[in-house]
């Protein structure tokens, strides 16, 4: 199997004890099961993995027109009735707070939370200090991506900030960061509970780093991110510049064929010339531009983004960002239910397979995207990763061949016996590459699945991988939340949950799956651990 460039065959996360950190790879023995921890037996039959040819169209940078816009059209009905970044939306706040033995907190889960502590020490951030010197404080540098969408799901937005993070930091600019702005319909409470509508997560109840005000490092001038409050008092409107996003994009023609890197190279020029302290890049209406972000959908559906990768993998954005307090927190409240009498000495999720099954709303989803005979999404596009698919030759825009769509729901929306298969192969494949022919019987014996399926189907499916496989199986719904700041935050604790497991499958056109592999692929974890169905 090849492996990235620059990218060596090592775990980031140790998986036993006896795993050599030194050096940064995974030493096999160190991984075989001791006479405490013997491994279950392997069932006869062995799968292979599956290899899809892909078929091309006409091209743009590597990949068909025809594949792009099938690859988004599903994602651009979605955002179509999103509302415009930017632009204000309807908003209302209720004045009652829950009271617990008389302390206020956010220990009902029936109850969104409201996050005080956290706004509290947000706004106490100490880079909130017009006093600093340069380039922070009064005098400093800043930069607002109001442009930056909202109220779409929390993944297409993650890969967004993270990338304009890094942007900020190679123009010498202080980020500001906002809240995360639900789309209404995703939120784990009805409307009639929310406290606000759109309703709304503070940022560092999902993640941690500098991305939200957390240091660089040691030894690092860059001016740390704020948090959009503090950027309206260092920041007045009467001293902002605002720049438009599509008068960039025109002026350097960065809509079609430039890469991810030039297209970054043309911002990061604009944002470090520019003298004016105070940056606003602000995307213009729908009437004059549908995608008017930085970083738009037609670039991060294509693999025009993959050339950035490199930088963008070892940048300080991606290298200290971290789990927040919040994900930690159900992490250690749910670690209990992946331990098991093999990993009682190391790491329990050294021996977990997180598999994302996805039912229900990705019917109509992946019908769109057999019929526009779509590419995988963004990180997923890499070449060097064991599984690439599509598009396939044959059918029209709009209309694919009924042998194209049903390969399509092959590896977008799985059967049982497509599911069962996939992952038996991909287990064969890691302990194959990690352990060669040493190994007797099973290492990874738990299956950790990822889903928002609450189904008879689930429940047969489970029994089915129990008794037929053998699987240890835990899921999403498994999971206990202490408090509704956890359950707010759930989708970012599955992905942590992802990203620490030996082995994940994804589904290749997810943003969900494209930020879970950007982690797993900053901690190293090997190439064959990180699948697609």
């Amino acid at each position: 199997m090849h492996q990235p460039p620059g990218t060596s065959i090592a775990c980031g996360h140790s998986i036993s004890p006896h795993v050599s950190t030194m050096s940064g790879r995974v030493d096999p023995e160190a991984l075989l099961p001791r006479e405490d921890d013997a491994p279950r037996k392997r069932p006869s039959s062995r799968l292979s993995s599956l290899s899809i040819g892909a078929g091309r169209l006409l091209r743009i940078r590597g990949i068909p027109r025809l594949a792009i816009f099938g690859g988004l059209f599903f994602f651009v009905s979605v955002i179509l009735l999103s509302t415009r970044p930017g632009h204000p939306v309807r908003k209302w706040v209720k004045d009652k707070y829950y009271t617990t033995a008389g302390v206020t907190g956010d220990l009902d889960l029936d109850t969104p939370p409201r996050y005080l502590d956290l706004i509290k020490e947000q706004a106490s951030l100490p880079q909130h200090n017009l006093s600093l010197p340069y380039p922070e404080g009064a005098t400093g540098r800043y930069v607002k991506f109001t442009s930056q969408i909202n109220m779409l799901g929390w993944n297409n937005v993650l890969n967004e900030l993270l990338m304009l993070t890094h942007l900020a930091y190679k123009s010498r600019r202080a980020y500001v960061f906002q809240d995360y702005v639900w789309k209404q319909d995703y939120y784990p409470w009805p409307e009639s509970k929310a406290w606000d509508l759109p309703s709304r997560t503070p940022l560092p109840a999902l993640i941690s780093g500098p991305t939200v005000g957390g240091p660089w490092e040691s030894g690092d001038s860059a001016p740390r991110s704020i948090h959009e409050k503090h950027w309206d008092v260092v920041c007045p409107k009467s001293k902002v510049k605002v720049i438009w996003t599509h008068e960039v994009k025109r002026a350097h023609k960065l809509h079609w064929e430039k890469t991810g890197k030039e297209i970054f190279a043309v911002w990061n020029k604009i944002l470090l010339e520019e003298t004016e302290k105070c940056i606003e890049v602000i995307a213009p209406q729908r009437d004059v531009e549908d995608f008017g972000q930085v970083f738009d959908l037609w670039l991060w559906g294509t693999d025009r983004i993959l050339d950035i990768w490199e930088e963008f993998r070892d940048s300080p954005t991606s290298q200290l960002l971290k789990t927040s307090p919040v994900v930690q927190r159900a992490i250690d409240r749910n670690e209990h239910l992946f331990k098991s009498p093999e990993t009682e000495h190391h790491d329990p999720f050294s021996r977990v397979f997180a598999v994302h099954v996805r039912r229900g709303d990705y019917i109509g989803a992946c019908s769109n995207l057999a019929n526009y005979n779509s590419t995988f999404y963004s990180w997923n596009l890499h070449p060097w990763l064991p599984d690439r698919f599509g598009p396939l030759p044959g059918g029209e825009p709009g209309k694919n061949t009924p042998e194209n769509i049903k390969e399509y729901f092959v590896h977008c929306l799985p059967d049982e016996e497509q599911i069962i298969k996939r992952i038996s192969a991909a287990r064969d494949d890691w302990e194959k590459e990690v352990f060669g022919d040493r190994l007797e019987g099973y290492f990874i014996t738990t299956l950790y699945i990822l889903t928002n399926a609450k189904s008879q189907w689930l429940d047969d499916f489970i029994v089915r991988l129990e008794k037929e496989h053998k699987w240890r199986i835990i899921t999403t719904n498994d999971l206990t939340f202490g408090d509704s700041q956890e359950k707010d935050v759930g989708m970012a604790v599955d992905m942590e949950l992802a990203r620490k497991s030996a082995i994940f499958m994804g589904n290749g056109w997810s943003s969900f799956t494209s930020n879970i592999l950007h982690r797993r692929l900053v901690d190293k974890k090997i190439p064959i651990s990180n699948r697609f169905f």
